[in-house]
């Protein structure tokens, strides 16, 4: 099995190409195809001990063939992206002690890197998997712009070179995007290329109003919703804690899945994935597809 884990992950790392300039994307040859499937029973609890002839994978609506599958709780590698622009003046305490609930939370195989972002993206704590929390941590101040789709790209090509198959962005905004090169398609592309679930937590005071603000929520909902993740609203307290917990017992307990395509298509379009499982009232969570390469 380790063989075979070792053998895979050589395979999975070749099929990923990150672009280096701001016009192209992080896209995924299609020779494999890795999926994280996070699912949920009508209590919210999270069903063990499923086997491969219970699921079945569909690409642009054909049955595809399963060539791995994984039900262990198996290590994730996330990266926690805390927005410090002028908008969150006030709300970036907050921030700060909703990533310390997440990594709380932490087994000790699971790693972890945070990044802030506003005007710029910067790298606060590089990947650990302790509890240890460096003095840049607890200086963070708010200032400047936010370059939100920046700061997702940049996670996606971190955790596009990280060994764990399970992967997350944690990202803590009010959604409001002002200054990034990266449009919100490029990155979330990015992140779907590497496999990472994005889940967004909604930093925005809960009396905000207007058209802004509906496009900040739409904006973290569609990162969340189309790479497998979730989206929680909430101001904080016991809701907030809830949801770092579920979080993290998802990562750990999610179904991965992979395929190789009876079709190798390399057309540069996007390819939309359908998970189901023989088992009835589940609801099962993944990415909607991914963007092949095009053959030049």
């Amino acid at each position: 099995m380790r063989l075979l884990g070792l053998v895979f992950a050589l395979a999975l790392c070749s099929t990923l190409a990150l672009a280096q300039d701001d016009d192209t994307i992080l896209s995924v040859d299609s020779s494999i195809v890795l999926l994280n499937a996070a699912m949920a029973d009508g209590s919210g609890k999270f069903p063990a001990g499923l086997t491969q002839k219970q699921f079945t994978v569909f690409e642009d609506g054909i049955e595809q063939p399963i060539t791995f599958f994984q039900a262990e709780q198996t290590p994730f590698a996330a990266v926690i992206l805390l927005d410090t622009s002028g908008s969150m003046e006030s709300r970036v305490s907050m921030a700060r002690g909703s990533a310390i609930k997440f990594i709380d939370g932490l087994r000790g195989e699971d790693s972890v890197a945070i990044y802030k972002f506003d005007s710029k993206v910067e790298m606060v704590q590089d990947f650990s998997g302790g509890r240890y929390m460096n003095d840049a941590f607890f200086d963070l101040r708010a200032d400047g712009m936010t370059v939100l789709n920046d700061a997702i790209f940049k996670a996606a090509e971190l955790l596009s070179n990280r060994p764990e198959k399970r992967r997350a962005i944690i990202v803590l905004s009010d959604g409001e995007d002002t200054m990034s090169k990266k449009s919100s398609d490029k990155a979330l592309k990015a992140a779907i290329a590497a496999n990472a679930t994005i889940y967004t937590i909604d930093m925005a005071p809960v009396d905000t109003k207007g058209k802004p603000r509906l496009q900040s929520i739409g904006a973290l909902k569609n990162f969340a919703e189309k790479s497998g993740g979730t989206f929680v609203s909430t101001s904080g307290g016991p809701a907030m804690r809830d949801a770092f917990k579920r979080i993290v017992e998802e990562l750990g307990n999610q179904y991965t899945i992979a395929y190789e395509p009876k079709v190798h298509k390399k057309d540069g379009k996007f390819h939309s994935i359908e998970i189901r499982v023989a088992i009835p009232n589940l609801k099962i969570r993944t990415r909607k597809g991914y963007n092949s390469p095009k053959t030049k």
